[in-house]
């Protein structure tokens, strides 16, 4: 009777070092093609974001406030365009976007506001986040700044002379991690007062970071809030800067775009979507930030 072949132990093992080899040798590739789509698809979301608020002002004749008295941000108001208009009239403006009354519309999560690159799901419980955030200037204060999202703001395209071009609209940035120990300035920022807003400067939370005191981490918490580092930002830190976003109290701040890699991507008026590396200089993002400063803007 004859024996059938087998497999020895020796070419077993040689079959399974060789699968190990061409898994090790594909893998960064994978990761690379993953990491590519999800970019892909934050650029789609912001494109998104974009032509909705551009259908918003042809409805209205200006463009949705950056944050209004109770709280609500820009994404609440363009809900409609970007076929949520069923979460919209879920929405009671009357009351703030952090009452009892919003809280099942506030859970929401809306997958257009959320940027698949960041690792962080979530920041509060029961309440669903946001990646991006809507640009109210280079001054510190959300009142009156001269962006184009800012508090109670009613910016139409015509005052816009920088051009639609050259004036960001919305900032890719990661969510906080709800952690109030201090680790890291991409997650985690200095929640002062708001009477603090008036004595801010360029090194204001440097200090209070390092000595790990009134450290917050719940940046982009909700889709719904458009309080400072909650739905908008402001153009007074760089692009994952080391030094630390700075919020006095929702009012206003410093802040700087984070993101994962070397750049984050930026929403420019016009719709369209731009890449923005961490390289720029601070000069140039804040001239971006602006809506009529006339400053002359370099190749970015």
């Amino acid at each position: 009777m004859s024996r059938r072949p087998g497999v020895t132990l020796f070419q077993l093992l040689l079959v399974i070092a060789m699968l190990a080899l061409m898994f090790a040798l594909l893998l960064p590739a994978l990761v690379r093609v993953r990491a590519a789509a999800a970019r892909a698809q934050s650029q789609n979301n912001m494109k998104q974001i974009g032509l909705a608020i551009h259908n918003y002002a042809d409805a209205n004749n200006k463009l949705p406030p950056g944050v209004d008295d109770n709280h609500f941000s820009t994404a609440a108001y363009v809900l409609p365009y970007i076929e949520q208009d069923n979460v919209f009239k879920l929405v009671d403006f009357k009351k703030p976007s952090d009452d009892k009354a919003n809280a099942t519309v506030r859970a929401l999560i809306i997958k257009t506001f959320l940027n698949p690159n960041d690792t962080q799901m979530g920041v509060e419980p029961n309440v669903g986040a946001t990646n991006y955030l809507f640009c109210a200037g280079d001054r510190y204060d959300l009142k009156d700044n001269n962006g184009i999202f800012f508090l109670n703001s009613k910016v139409k395209f015509p005052d816009i002379s920088d051009g639609t071009s050259n004036t960001i609209m919305t900032g890719e940035t990661l969510k906080g991690n709800g952690n109030v120990k201090q680790t890291d300035v991409k997650r985690q920022h200095v929640l002062l007062g708001k009477d603090e807003l008036k004595t801010l400067k360029d090194e204001s939370g440097v200090a209070d970071f390092k000595a790990g005191k009134n450290i917050a981490a719940d940046r982009c918490a909700a889709w719904i809030d458009g309080r400072f580092l909650k739905g908008t930002f402001t153009t007074t830190r760089a692009v994952n800067d080391e030094r630390p976003d700075v919020s006095a109290a929702g009012a206003g701040g410093l802040s700087g775009l984070r993101g994962m890699e070397s750049g984050v991507n930026i929403g420019m008026t016009d719709g369209s979507v731009r890449y923005l590396s961490q390289s720029v200089d601070l000069g140039t993002l804040k001239a971006l930030g602006t809506r009529n400063g006339g400053e002359v803007i370099p190749n970015f």
